[in-house]
């Protein structure tokens, strides 16, 4: 299933919260693995006359991003987005379970060592 320019092998329903993804520079084979929140919640000012803030969901701006590296975006400018691929590795429920899988991936693959990925210390 093709989402923007994401490519995911499962279904993606209203209540995962976000995903960990890989993008790949086709022409190096140069990585990166991170997160990103499908929702945002926004707090607003509570109704007149009542005392707790009110609290949006929506959709995040996750079907056109292109990681958070500066160095992949350069790349990604440079090098054109069809270069690239985006692919989402899994779905997360809840922020604590997104944060998890992302570190341990990074941590399994040594991402934060290796040249081979855009991931830094």
């Amino acid at each position: 299933m093709n989402i923007g320019h994401w490519t995911y092998n499962g279904k993606i329903t209203p209540d995962c919260y976000g995903f960990v993804y890989e993008i790949k520079n086709n022409l190096t084979n140069t990585k990166y693995i991170g997160k990103k929140q499908i929702q945002k919640v926004l707090k607003r000012a509570p109704l007149k006359g009542k005392k707790n803030k009110r609290h949006v969901i929506k959709e995040s701006d996750w079907k056109d991003y292109t990681g958070s590296s500066n160095l992949l975006n350069e790349h990604i400018s440079e090098c054109g987005k069809e270069n690239f691929s985006f692919t989402i590795l899994r779905m997360c429920y809840n922020k604590w379970e997104m944060s998890y899988y992302e570190a341990e991936l990074q941590f399994k693959l040594g991402v934060l060592l290796s040249n081979d990925y855009y991931n830094g210390i």
